[in-house]
């Protein structure tokens, strides 16, 4: 049966807007124990047999904030103990935030088997989907400090507010993640378009370049209009021991509530189709 030959049924499935995405990322919230046992599962069953496990991205992490740091931090002329920190802190939040999303793209798809087969809220795929990025992103994490001993560079307690920053970046990536995982779910080659358009933003965003190395008199407001920006910031800015600004506080905080507004208007409006797409 396919919802094209019953026009009437696509009507009501496309009735539905915030009451029931509303209802679904509620019931998801609530059995969130699903979520982060699927998201143990897929990176235990990635790193199965394996002696050092998941300690593998660790070390692949490592090896590319190295080559990286000493390649561009040459290339700029800039000192190693403010350049390696800077790289390390920006790749891995990078890292985090890239795989989020294109890992979201496929949330659905990929959970395509459960489901057409069980019944679960649509959200707790998404959820696992972060909580399993999270995962990556806490062995990653640990390269941080050793690299700050290695450079001898000040640890400071401003670096408690990324945690404030993480939680934020992370209710951001789960609205864009819903959002992908929908549009992608009906719409295939976006999964590709949205990996070419990351490919194209980590040269955009100053990870492995800083803002001072700009020419002179480029305009700084279009990188401040980048979301990744500030959204890196609030990561990385405390781990390095600056507090970020106000404004990418704001910006974030903005882009947060209307991006819930938008996604979950569109998860409402094409949840129920969802199962025929895939």
């Amino acid at each position: 049966m396919s919802v094209t030959e019953f026009p009437e049924l696509a009507d009501e499935m496309t009735v539905m807007t915030f009451p029931d995405a509303v209802t679904d990322i509620s019931e998801a919230i609530k059995k969130h124990h699903l979520a982060t046992t699927f998201g143990w599962q897929d990176v235990a069953q990635r790193y199965r047999r394996s002696r050092i496990g998941a300690f593998w991205l660790t070390i692949n992490m490592s090896v590319m904030i190295g080559a990286l740091g000493l390649i561009f931090g040459n290339l700029f002329r800039t000192p190693m103990q403010e350049f390696l920190p800077f790289v390390g802190c920006g790749l891995i939040v990078w890292g985090f935030i890239s795989s989020c999303l294109s890992d979201g793209c496929t949330s659905f798809i990929g959970a395509e088997g459960i489901i057409l087969q069980v019944r679960m809220p649509l959200f707790t795929h998404v959820m696992r989907t972060l909580w399993r990025n999270t995962i990556v992103f806490a062995h990653n994490l640990v390269v941080v400090p050793v690299v700050l001993v290695i450079v001898a560079a000040p640890i400071s307690w401003v670096a408690i507010l990324a945690l404030p920053g993480f939680i934020l970046v992370s209710l951001n990536l789960l609205w864009m993640m819903l959002v992908l995982a929908t549009i992608c779910a009906r719409f295939r080659d976006m999964t590709q378009v949205m990996q070419n358009f990351l490919q194209v933003i980590f040269y955009l965003t100053p990870i492995i370049w800083q803002m001072k190395t700009l020419p002179t008199g480029m305009p700084h407001y279009l990188f401040d209009l980048n979301p990744f920006y500030h959204l890196i910031t609030l990561i990385r800015g405390p781990l390095l021991g600056q507090i970020p600004s106000p404004v990418t506080w704001l910006y974030a905080i903005a882009m947060l509530a209307v991006g819930w507004l938008f996604a979950l208007w569109l998860f409402g409006r094409y949840r129920k189709r969802i199962p025929y797409w895939l």
